[in-house]
């Protein structure tokens, strides 16, 4: 949805979209505040947009796109299943620490019953590189069996998305990245066969 449009206006465009839907609440901010703030004509956002809702998700794709590049990029040449893991949760820890207006609007302000229904929720790319990985490890024993590796995911992911919203809650006075080794050890807890057995 990105094709079509000049290098400067997408760069306006991303600009704008993270700065309003990162800090209004998403049924308030409208494509006239994108476009003011982008100075980019409301016709041209809605002609190739056609609602507020697809301008979003067009940005949130591109964006966990390269969260994705970037855990791929981050897994070469690592083998061991628990440091591969480690580094995927650092890798998304750390990028949303560093963009913290798209931490924000995936998990604070985006509503996500609008988003489930939308193609770009499903980040078919990382989500089969997740699962590829946690099945990988149960299939090895080192990971739980007693739940499918959707679920692992699940509670992989939603320990970092607290985290952030905490984070954020609380200041963001701290680097959750520098924590994020000891955070991934709690989370190695609650899933490692090992850690059941002792």
């Amino acid at each position: 949805m990105l094709n079509g449009l000049k290098p400067d206006v997408k760069e306006r465009l991303e600009a704008a979209v993270l700065e309003i839907f990162s800090e209004s609440d998403f049924h308030k901010a409208s494509i006239r505040d994108v476009a003011k703030k982008a100075g980019v004509s409301f016709s041209t956002i809605y002609n190739h947009y056609g609602s507020k809702e697809r301008l979003v998700f067009a940005f949130v794709d591109v964006w966990m796109g390269k969260l994705t590049d970037r855990i791929i990029d981050h897994l070469q040449g690592i083998e061991d299943l628990k440091e591969k893991l480690r580094k995927v949760f650092w890798v998304q820890v750390d990028y949303y620490e560093r963009h913290p207006g798209l931490g924000r609007i995936l998990f604070m302000t985006l509503p996500m019953k609008t988003w489930m229904v939308d193609e770009t929720f499903k980040q078919k790319k990382m989500i089969d590189m997740f699962l590829t990985v946690l099945r990988q490890g149960q299939e090895e024993g080192i990971l739980t069996s007693d739940l499918r590796a959707g679920i692992l995911l699940d509670f992989i992911m939603g320990f970092i998305q607290r985290s952030f919203f905490m984070w954020v809650l609380r200041g963001q006075d701290y680097s959750m990245s520098e924590q994020a080794n000891a955070m991934f050890e709690m989370v190695w807890q609650g899933i490692s066969k090992s850690s059941k057995t002792k």
